[in-house]
This record gives structure tokens, sequence and C-alpha cells, in this order.
């Protein structure tokens, strides 16, 4: 698999004495940052590198809402909620494409320094219509639906400031 752009590769170096098979791609950007893609060389199994992602928010029950109506058109529902007697400190709530939660919210107060957290869209509809529930459901806007050719020629993204200040996006990377 390869991703577009200015292209690399690296080698994961496997857990295990036998010899590697793997090679991750990914894609170099103008600030340095790596989206990095694994796959097992012949066998079509992939996975993303990150496998799920937290952040703090000052009302659970509220941002709860916020995400569970924001996230929808994305395909995300709440798929996981616990209770702080059963974690041990806050709540915690997962959301995600059904069974896996990745994305997961907690209660007690929200991150300092605000987060940037920015969810896929199969296409440029769904990031439209990700920006109007967010904006629906109390978001604030951070930057409207469309291209964004400084990034790359088919980078199309919607931004919402959600209820702690944390700068969500949907994006599209498929050509319209």
């Amino acid at each position: 698999m390869r991703l577009e752009g200015n292209q690399y590769e690296i080698r994961a170096e496997p857990s295990h004495p036998k010899p590697n098979t793997q090679r991750a791609f990914g894609s170099l950007t103008e600030d340095s940052r790596v989206c990095i893609r694994i796959a097992r060389s012949g066998t079509g199994f992939e996975w993303n590198m990150l496998d799920h992602i937290g952040i703090a928010v000052t009302n659970l029950q509220l941002s709860k809402r916020f995400y569970s109506a924001a996230l929808a058109p994305l395909g995300y529902a709440l798929i996981l909620e616990f209770s702080p007697e059963q974690v041990g400190g806050v709540g915690v709530v997962g959301f995600g494409v059904p069974p896996k939660p990745d994305f997961w919210i907690s209660g007690g107060g929200g991150n300092v320094p605000c987060v940037h957290v920015a969810f896929s869209a199969r296409n440029h509809l769904l990031v439209e219509a990700f920006y109007r529930a967010a904006l629906s459901a109390g978001g604030r806007d951070n930057g409207a639906p469309g291209l964004r050719p400084h990034y790359h020629p088919h980078y199309f993204g919607a931004f919402v400031i959600d209820l702690d200040g944390h700068n969500i996006e949907a994006v599209c990377h498929a050509p319209y």
C-alpha cells in the first residue's frame, strides 16, 4: 500500500526473532508530522498505528450528548460507558464505529492546553453533515467545510470547537 504525497519507507522491528515481514508506509508533510500505516507484506492485513485516544472534558454528560450528535454522521456511536466507581476515578465514555471504541472522553476537567482531534469521513457530504450536527449540538465554528489545498489538493475538512475548547475536525482525503 502506498499513500499519496512524498513517500518514504521505514521498517518496523518485530518483537520476536523471526525475520521482519512488516513495512510501515507514511507521508511526510511540510511540518514534519508523519502519518504511519502498517501493512504486513503479502497478507493484505493492515492497521493504523493509533488504537485509541482520550480527552478530558469538564462536563461528561454534556460532552457525551455533544459527541453523540456530532460524530453520528461519521458512523460513530457511544459504545461503552464506565462510572467513576467502575474505573476508580472519573467517568469515561467510549465512542467509535461499532464494535470498537477508539475515542474516549473522561470527566473531571478539560485538557490544558486544548487538543485537536481529526476524524476521517468517507466523503465530503459526511464532512458537511458532521459540521452541521456539531454546530447544532453546541459547538462553535472554527472553519466551515471546504477544500484546504495548502494541506494537499484533496484535503476537505471542517473544524468545530467543542464545549471545552477542543478543535474537533472531520476530514476527507478523497477527490470529490
